[in-house]
């Protein structure tokens, strides 16, 4: 082919490709074109990306929405936010915001905190213990941004946390315990401060918040065994200050449970007789 025939194959070629991707998400509609924007945390003085998503009928909503925050948003958010609209469809689940809190990447060189920010101190981890600041952040920063920008009711809030992530939910329900109403916990890790986790709780506060915990049973050892320690000691304790229900994710391994912990958390806290 003539060099000036391959150039203009070419150059049609270019001229009707489809546009490159814009950067939205409106041909994502399962994500139903979520607000992205940066929200920088002023007591861990690093910035975070906040995705929304707003339900399908939020628009034409007369009170304020419950509103679930996924730990971990960058693999969370796209996962549970469309999942969510297949729920949403089958009239499973109520509408709600969907805010998701993302580092932007996996590893720690390149920005990702979750093992210092999710977790409580342990002796084995220098490195662990930003839990409380990131609490403050969630508290003082990213919920009163949230409520003031959206429909978003602060008597219903909810958090979900995978893993690390699931340390965090049970960090803020036992040491503040109406931040949240609603608390998932997803195979949390507690294989390296269980111990803290077995004796701090404000039980000496009742509140109405609710904690759904689950553990999927081929789960690493590491993690599956001082999950089930938690959940027999908190089964049996008589001061709690949540309604507790927990929950073994046959089959289910590691990261595989997160869909099926967020339907059952999610059921359970509107409608207390699902299973």
């Amino acid at each position: 082919m003539p060099a000036f025939l391959m150039r203009s194959v070419i150059l049609l070629f270019i001229l009707l490709a489809p546009p490159a991707w814009s950067g939205d998400f409106k041909s994502v509609q399962g994500l139903n074109d979520p607000d992205v924007f940066t929200l920088r945390a002023s007591a861990l003085n690093r910035p975070f990306n906040i995705l929304v998503r707003l339900p399908l009928g939020y628009e034409s909503a007369k009170a304020p929405l419950p509103t679930l925050y996924l730990l971990d948003g960058g693999h969370t958010f796209p996962m549970l936010s469309a999942y969510y609209q297949y729920l949403a469809f089958g009239e499973e689940v109520p509408d709600m915001i969907i805010v998701g809190i993302s580092y932007g990447a996996d590893s720690f060189e390149d920005g990702n905190f979750r093992g210092s920010d999710f977790t409580a101190r342990a002796e084995s981890r220098a490195h662990y213990g930003g839990a409380p600041k990131f609490q403050a952040f969630l508290r003082e920063e990213l919920l009163p941004y949230i409520e003031n920008k959206y429909r978003s009711d602060p008597a219903k809030r909810m958090i979900f946390g995978q893993s690390l992530g699931g340390q965090f939910v049970l960090y803020t329900a036992q040491t503040q315990p109406t931040l949240f109403w609603g608390h998932i916990a997803s195979n949390p890790a507690l294989h390296r401060n269980l111990d803290f986790f077995l004796q701090n709780a404000r039980q000496d506060q009742k509140t109405n918040s609710l904690l759904f915990v689950s553990s999927g049973t081929n789960d690493e050892q590491q993690f599956r065994v001082p999950a089930v320690k938690w959940m027999k000691h908190w089964q049996q304790a008589p001061n709690k200050p949540w309604q507790l229900k927990t929950v073994d994710l046959e089959g289910h391994g590691h990261f595989s449970p997160a869909p099926a912990a967020f339907r059952g958390g999610i059921r359970w806290f509107f409608n207390p007789a699902v299973n």
